[in-house]
């Protein structure tokens, strides 16, 4: 497919990026388009796997059809053969007149089944027949109908693992599985994707609200393409939206553009084990539990503290000078790495913290240390301290926020 075919391809379906694996996915979508074959979209969550039905629809021979998309995993388990296939008049309690199902409905046309791994094994069993012959009955009835549809189906679950515990039938799998096209993780991307991404959502929210447009500075875009997405592209959105709608202003004649740093940005940067949704903490307020970054630089800080006294003690017992007040004694280095347990890290005999000492404290002057070290640069003095990149950012943004730094 032509480079310019293709991306007359994206800007019909507002489709962004130009990742390898991502264009390879759309070719694959227009190359099986003008046949009947039943195809299978895989991917993880938010990664986009709608848009290839609707380009297979639309290059087939049924764009003239109808399109309809349906979600099996919100479908109930007790009606969704009925949403199906349809029923007739007093085929269940409810059923007050005859309905048409999704399969009649999009008769000559495409029907999408978003979430396929989620089907009952009753309603596969009628999905198995659809795809074999276009036969059904709707429920309450024994007179066989006749569909000519096109059925691609969706799933971000392992179909082959589902196969194996008894979840889903092996012969639909079998039947589904002639052409599967996988949709990449937006981690999986080209990490250019990302920012063009999120200029995308900020670009569109800002116009949509009248809003002062977002850029990113070079340190920021670095922060936003490094972070792993588990979310994906709805992830992406979410974030892009919410920093749009907290950090920017509406539109006046001395501006129209605003530019946010890393510190800004990592406000809106979830850790993945605590949340998938961003959120923001109101300045002077914390949460009642510790990250797992900040236990990060707490351990530091408690295997420095026992270095420097196990120091002191050995200089006391060998009867030499105490060292003067306000000397610095040798930094020293873990050996064992900061992500293992804490029982792990800290020897059974360790010192009490003494008392009046700051925890928190100690861990923002090593991280002070580190950056006046550095340069202020991030990358190195977190090199350094053995803890993330995120984690310093976090720190220079509550600094900023209380008027510290």
């Amino acid at each position: 497919m032509e480079m310019q075919e293709l991306q007359r391809l994206k800007n019909k379906f507002d489709i962004i990026g130009n990742d390898s694996a991502l264009n390879r996915a759309l070719e694959t979508a227009v190359a099986v388009a003008p046949t009947d074959l039943t195809v299978l979209i895989t991917g993880e969550s938010g990664v986009g796997k709608e848009n290839i039905p609707q380009i297979i629809h639309q290059y087939s021979r049924r764009r003239t059809g109808k399109y309809l998309a349906v979600n099996c995993g919100a479908i109930p388990e007790g009606t969704i053969n009925a949403e199906l296939f349809g029923h007739e008049k007093g085929a269940f309690t409810g059923a007050i007149g005859e309905r048409k199902g999704y399969f009649e409905e999009a008769d000559g046309g495409t029907l999408f089944l978003d979430e396929i791994g989620e089907l009952p094994k009753e309603t596969q069993a009628l999905l198995l027949r659809v795809l074999q012959n276009g036969e059904y009955m709707k429920v309450g009835s024994s007179k066989v109908e006749k569909t000519d549809v096109r059925v691609i189906a969706a799933t971000n679950i392992n179909l082959a693992y589902a196969v194996s515990t008894g979840r889903f039938r092996e012969d639909l799998y079998y039947r589904l599985t002639g052409i599967q096209i996988r949709m990449p993780a937006l981690r999986e991307r080209n990490r250019d994707d990302v920012y063009l991404l999120f200029r995308k959502f900020t670009s569109d929210f800002s116009e949509k609200y009248n809003l002062c447009k977002v850029s990113l500075n070079h340190d920021a875009i670095s922060l936003l393409t490094a972070y792993r997405w588990p979310g994906n592209i709805r992830q992406l959105k979410n974030v892009a939206e919410t920093v749009t709608a907290l950090e920017s202003r509406p539109v006046s004649p001395t501006a129209e553009r605003v530019e946010i740093g890393p510190a800004a940005l990592m406000r809106y940067l979830p850790d993945e084990k605590d949340s998938m949704l961003p959120a923001t903490t109101a300045p002077g307020t914390s949460g009642g539990s510790i990250s797992d970054s900040d236990k990060q630089m707490i351990i530091k800080a408690l295997l420095d503290l026992k270095q420097e006294v196990d120091r002191l003690k050995a200089v006391v017992e060998s009867g030499a000078p105490a060292p003067a007040a306000g000397a610095v004694l040798p930094h020293y280095v873990p050996q064992a790495p900061l992500d293992e347990p804490e029982e792990q890290l800290i020897e059974p005999d360790a010192p009490a913290v003494p008392e009046g000492l700051s925890i928190r404290k100690a861990g923002d002057e090593l991280i002070e240390r580190a950056l006046a070290k550095h340069g202020g640069k991030v990358k190195p003095a977190a090199a350094e301290l053995g803890i993330s990149e995120r984690t310093i950012y976090r720190k220079l943004a509550e600094w900023k926020e209380k008027g510290l730094r």
